[in-house]
């Protein structure tokens, strides 16, 4: 059942990765009840994190489970022998980014087979790990928001939070970004991020800076004198209760309005902020937003073709409400 589901849905899918030039994307994610698992496909290779099916399943049940979905996965996209990386990925309150001090959830160094690759990605390359971490350093769900902000960032000034392995810095650098600022609490993920850049092509420099910090704490000191930005990206963890951060805890249900609101002076006059989050516990109202500000849901423009049968992300443009009246009134005829 799981086999001839993944075969058919790499056969609707390659096609399509090929011409857009994508090396990576989502197969499967819980279609099926009796297999409640998401698989991914990366160049060849597979990476597949496992659910617990129930709460009272024996281990001897869960052993027996683990090994017919290895062999339906293996045989269904005819995979050799270890092309086939298997991660377990529990039920927890905070589903995708649990905590976030290294030690603990999703950014937690689980093993040193060392399965790097680069893949392709529209254009661009980036390296993953599919052996070592819970996640493999690509958030597959965002590849049409970074597009999107590739496509808006020319001349502009970039400030990328949150950066896990620098993705959106790399798609703003290429989309000619004059400045870049990628602020990130993990040192190890920085780095990740100075090699994804040279990737491409790019160099760290004055203009293009990495900041190994505490978002929540950085955003809320308030910038220097002229140090605003144009395009924002924010998609915080859903929780966070590192011991290097400088709050108890952080929630993006609860938190995420102080979030926006210490974004402000941040913020140029026509800033756009790309806010986006896993949680499905967040209930984003407007009138939450700081005053003057406003906000456009674009959560199915940014679905990609992979992830039309997922859960994904829900995504938000925030800006001021004048930024986007000016982009309803008609363009004034040239001569």
């Amino acid at each position: 059942m799981l086999g001839n589901r993944l075969r058919k849905r790499h056969d609707q899918l390659r096609k399509w990765a090929a011409r857009a030039g994508v090396e990576a994307f989502r197969l499967y994610e819980r279609d099926i009840p009796e297999f409640p698992l998401v698989v991914d496909w990366y160049a060849g290779d597979v990476v597949a994190w496992l659910q617990p099916r129930t709460r009272d399943d024996t281990s001897e049940k869960a052993a027996e489970h683990r090994a017919r979905c290895v062999q339906e996965i293996r045989e269904g996209l005819e995979l050799e022998k270890g092309r086939l990386f298997l991660k377990t990925r529990r039920r927890q309150r905070h589903r995708r980014e649990g905590a976030e001090d290294e030690g603990s959830g999703q950014y937690e160094r689980t093993g040193e087979a060392n399965a790097v690759r680069v893949i392709g990605e529209q254009g661009l390359k980036f390296e993953v790990n599919l052996s070592d971490y819970l996640d493999t350093g690509l958030f597959l769900d965002h590849r049409v928001t970074r597009d999107l902000v590739r496509q808006r960032a020319q001349g502009k000034r970039v400030l990328n939070l949150f950066a896990y392995t620098g993705s959106f810095t790399c798609y703003a650098l290429a989309g000619g970004a004059v400045a870049t600022t990628t602020v990130d609490l993990s040192n190890t993920y920085q780095a990740w991020t100075e090699r994804n850049i040279r990737l491409n092509g790019f160099e760290p420099s004055r203009d293009h800076r990495l900041i190994a910090a505490d978002c929540v704490e950085w955003i809320a000191r308030g910038p220097r004198k002229r140090e605003q930005y144009d395009i924002v990206v924010c998609d915080p963890p859903t929780f966070s209760n590192s011991k290097r951060m400088a709050a108890d805890s952080f929630s993006i249900d609860r938190d995420w309005p102080q979030l926006l609101a210490n974004l402000v002076p941040w913020l140029s006059e026509d800033a756009t902020v790309w806010f986006s989050t896993n949680s499905r516990g967040l209930e984003f109202d407007a009138a939450r937003l700081p005053a003057g500000y406003a906000a456009r849901d674009m959560t199915e423009r940014t679905r990609a073709l992979d992830f039309t049968e997922a859960e994904g992300h829900r995504a938000w443009l925030v800006a001021r409400q004048a930024t986007f009246d000016s982009w309803k009134k008609p363009r004034e005829p040239t001569a």
